[in-house]
């Protein structure tokens, strides 16, 4: 999404998981809306061809480590919008969960993205933007997927208690929350299906789309769109919300 006049010159945004998928999706939207755009993550190679082609900076980091993350932040320099982008998902029956599963849920998905606001929040100018981009896993339950669904509906209890200790100041938390997206991660989905059920590629698709009442994969480009919509003026009263991005799916 392109947006006329540039409206977010003069803005830092700060964007986790930048180096591939809805990461590097929003690392061009906010570019092109005239930000200076930080992407961080663990790989240094996907980040550097990111930053190539957008302009933006970029800096390694693992958004468990708190002292990745206080580096990350000291070389960005004061951001106003930060994305708690990154994430991994996997899918196990629950009986084969392991602790060592469950704990690399939580430790991305969950407390990633509450490492990454409490030092984005820190170091706020004044006006900001906290923007989490979590899954309509956050909203409902899928099956075999108990461990990335309970990461995320924390992540929505975050954003919804955060929202209510900075509402009196220029700053709002939301969380987008967009249902199968056609990105790397959904291809790696699909292929743990084809693995397990013996299903083809263009099978396991299909039943991910169907999920969908549009019976389509989500385009990362609509999660930027939503993302660049809170940053822009008349979005100051969204506030602690979860949107979902599925297609009427809830």
């Amino acid at each position: 999404m392109t947006l006329a006049g540039a409206p977010l010159t003069g803005k830092r945004a700060f964007i986790t998981g930048g180096g591939s998928g809805v990461g590097a999706d929003l690392a061009h939207g906010f570019a092109e809306a005239g930000a200076e755009v930080v992407i961080c993550g663990r790989r240094e190679a996907p980040l550097r061809a990111v930053a190539e082609a957008t302009g933006a900076r970029h800096v390694l980091a693992d958004v468990t480590s708190v002292p990745d993350l206080t580096r990350a932040f000291a070389e960005a320099g004061p951001c106003d919008i930060v994305i708690a982008n990154a994430g991994a998902a996997d899918s196990a029956p629950f009986g084969k969960v392991t602790a060592e599963h469950w704990n690399a849920m939580i430790a991305t998905n969950l407390t990633g993205v509450f490492l990454t606001f409490q030092a984005g929040l820190a170091q706020l100018p004044g006006w900001g933007r906290l923007i989490a981009i979590a899954s309509t896993a956050g909203l409902k339950g899928y099956a075999y997927a108990a461990p990335y669904a309970a990461a995320k509906h924390g992540t929505v209890g975050l954003v919804r208690s955060l929202a209510l200790e900075v509402a009196r100041k220029p700053v709002t938390v939301n969380a987008l929350c967009p249902g199968f997206l056609d990105t790397e991660m959904t291809d790696r989905s699909i292929a743990t299906i084809t693995e397990k059920t013996g299903k083809t590629a263009e099978e396991a698709r299909t039943a991910l789309a169907a999920t969908n009442p549009q019976k389509r994969l989500i385009r990362p480009a609509e999660v930027t769109a939503a993302a660049l919509w809170l940053c822009a003026p008349g979005s100051e009263s969204i506030n602690g919300q979860a949107i979902a991005i599925a297609g009427g799916e809830l």
